[in-house]
């Protein structure tokens, strides 16, 4: 809280932070933060409810959203959200979903999946995420933004129709 003019800025990444540690934003966890920000429950359950990407119900271990921006939806993002959906439908584990705006337009179709910024994903490669997913394995590894020699398809020569 130190790091905001007023304490209530904090209240998002407080929130984010207390998710990381309880999985979700539960209940007690609301609590708890409130106790220390010294805010009511209800100003962050308003936030917690407000905000897409903070849950108030336990999802599994793997988050993989699509993002379903303008840009993505015309490089195919609802072909590769139904894909990844099907291909994890008996993967409790996984929650997948779509999410507007995550910001990685060049790499169209993309998904966030537990964080790590992936693209772009063919729907063809959707089984291929999830068994990796269920493996343990990072998914299309190489493809992920920040992954050591990851380059857009089109920076290696490939021109974009041949994506």
């Amino acid at each position: 809280m130190a790091k905001y003019p007023d304490r209530r800025s904090a209240a998002l990444p407080a929130l984010e932070a207390a998710q990381r540690v309880h999985g979700w934003c539960s209940p007690e966890a609301i609590r708890q933060v409130a106790a220390v920000m010294q805010v009511t429950p209800a100003y962050l359950s308003s936030l917690a409810t407000f905000y897409d990407m903070l849950n108030t119900s336990p999802l599994g271990r793997h988050q993989v959203y699509v993002c379903t921006s303008v840009a993505c939806n015309l490089r195919n993002a609802q072909a590769l959200l139904t894909a990844l959906q099907e291909a994890g439908g008996d993967f409790p584990d996984a929650n997948i979903r779509g999410f507007e705006g995550l910001g990685a337009c060049d790499m169209a179709p993309m998904a966030s999946i537990d964080g790590r910024y992936v693209g772009p994903i063919d729907p063809g490669e959707a089984p291929d995420v999830i068994d990796a997913l269920r493996e343990g394995r990072q998914p299309l590894p190489g493809r992920g933004l920040g992954d050591e020699g990851f380059r857009l398809p089109w920076e290696d020569g490939q021109s974009e129709g041949t994506r």
